[in-house]
């Protein structure tokens, strides 16, 4: 059996999430964790910038001609035929307040030459919940939880009524608000999950559909490819496949159609 494409990436993608978990779980629950407020007025911690700092020096040395695009020291990818991209922490908000829901999102993004980007390897890793979904393109998607991995299947949910609905909060929809109203109040079941845990839910066929309106795409890549080896969508809110339209929506393939239709009507 030959080794997969991207085998040695998605490698040193555990790597890279190995390096970052020894930082993150050490700073989490700290009594002397230091808390900034960046530009945009959302939180950052020391954890953040020592993750993205070690994952920077960490690629430096394994893969110094490709890319990085980081959440907290920006990018270098002008050019790049491949880049990788980091959220040293996603869920900075529960990570500061002691809620174990939280990881590091890190990516690889190949660049076509028409321009066109895909998202071939991705790691979630969320020491705290002792869990770590990845993927890489073609090969499937797992979840290890207490060192067993299984391989990830959506749901076969097929409608909005059966469905269960995870999202983050209410801000961010703008026009977009009343229909998502209507769709909570049609679906099985709802919960404010957030962050990557919702998509990551989706992957497991937990849970069947997660919105969020407004994100970036470190918010978001690695998730698109574990979402999307599960055997589901990864779109924006308008439909717009991959992670680079600013907003999240994943599901299994029979409910999205549906659902981007009723959140756009």
């Amino acid at each position: 059996m030959s080794e997969s494409k991207y085998a040695e990436d998605l490698a040193l993608a555990h790597l890279l999430a190995d390096i970052a978990d020894a930082i993150s779980l050490d700073r989490y629950q700290s009594l002397d964790l230091v808390i900034t407020t960046k530009p945009d007025n959302t939180p950052v911690t020391d954890a953040d910038r020592a993750v993205e700092t070690a994952i920077r020096e960490a690629l430096a040395t394994h893969r110094p001609n490709d890319g990085l695009l980081g959440e907290e020291f920006g990018s270098d990818i002008t050019g790049a035929k491949r880049y990788w991209v980091i959220d040293p922490i996603d869920g900075t908000k529960n990570f500061m307040r002691g809620v174990p829901t939280w990881a590091t999102l890190i990516a690889l993004v190949e660049v076509a030459e028409d321009g066109t980007q895909e998202v071939v390897v991705g790691i979630a890793s969320s020491p705290a919940l002792a869990r770590r979904w990845y993927a890489s393109c073609c090969e499937g998607a797992y979840v290890t939880f207490n060192g067993q991995s299984r391989k990830l299947a959506v749901s076969q949910v097929a409608s909005i009524t059966d469905a269960s609905v995870a999202y983050s909060d209410f801000v961010g929809f703008g026009t977009r608000l009343k229909a998502f109203n209507s769709i909570l109040s049609t679906a099985w079941r709802t919960r404010g999950m957030g962050d990557f845990w919702s998509h990551m839910l989706v992957a497991e066929g937990a849970v069947d559909i997660a919105i969020e309106p407004t994100l970036a795409v470190w918010d978001m890549a690695a998730l698109d490819i574990i979402v999307r080896e599960a055997g589901g969508v990864f779109t924006n809110t308008s439909g717009k496949h991959g992670p680079f339209g600013g907003s999240g929506v994943s599901t299994n393939k029979a409910v999205h159609e549906v659902l981007i239709k009723a959140l756009n009507a």
